[in-house]
């Protein structure tokens, strides 16, 4: 795995104050983690952002703060709802030689059979997995082959993952990933209404009665 770094300087502006690191250039962090107290810190924020838009939360990166070096993992990224650049980022600083639980998000690559020769439709009963490893060991995403899904009713679950040795999948081995299912819809069946028999009104006393 290649080695990013990314270099922090402290900080000590917080609040409403922050506005003016971003306009000069910076872009505010923190870093916390189980063994820390939280460290607020700045980055460099064109490099930072053009790197960290490629990063999953599930990437390992190491912050360059003070001579020391710190491997985190990105728990937030903020990002300014208009012009989608990067507000605030939060690091979650892992111990490299303690494994961790974390949840990886799923990539699905191939093109499925079912889809093409019988016009299904693929149904997403996962997005992400949840793994245990070192944090060196953990993989920025978890791919999927749908070449498998041939047919209608075909469906990929967490049994059928293959990952590596180091890595152990947490959710239960039964739980669907991904589903072909049918596109067609079945018309609703009619119901037609039995007929219904008129009850019969015995009237021969009354006309008798008429009579007489």
């Amino acid at each position: 795995m290649e080695k990013i770094v990314l270099k922090a300087t402290p900080r000590t502006v917080i609040g409403k104050q922050v506005r003016a690191l971003r306009r000069a250039g910076l872009l505010p962090a923190v870093l916390y983690g189980p063994h820390m107290d939280p460290v607020i810190v700045s980055l460099e924020a064109h490099a930072s952002s053009r790197i960290l838009a490629h990063m999953t939360a599930s990437s390992l990166v190491t912050i360059e703060l003070e001579g020391k070096e710190y491997p985190a993992l990105v728990r937030e990224k903020q990002r300014n709802f208009i012009k989608g650049n990067l507000l605030h980022v939060d690091f979650q600083v892992v111990s490299m030689t303690e494994k961790l639980r974390t949840k990886v998000g799923i990539e699905f690559v191939g093109d499925s059979a079912a889809v093409k020769e019988f016009s299904a439709i693929l149904i997403n009963g996962l997005e992400e997995l949840e793994v245990e490893c070192l944090p060196q060991d953990l993989p920025e995403r978890i791919v999927v082959d749908i070449t498998s899904l041939l047919k209608v009713g075909d469906a990929i679950h967490v049994r059928d993952i293959q990952v590596s040795e180091k890595v152990q999948l947490l959710d239960d081995k039964n739980e669907m990933i991904i589903l072909a299912t049918s596109s067609y819809e079945e018309p609703e069946e009619e119901v037609v209404a039995e007929p219904v028999e008129e009850p019969v009104v015995i009237e021969r006393g009354k006309k008798e009665e008429e009579e007489e």
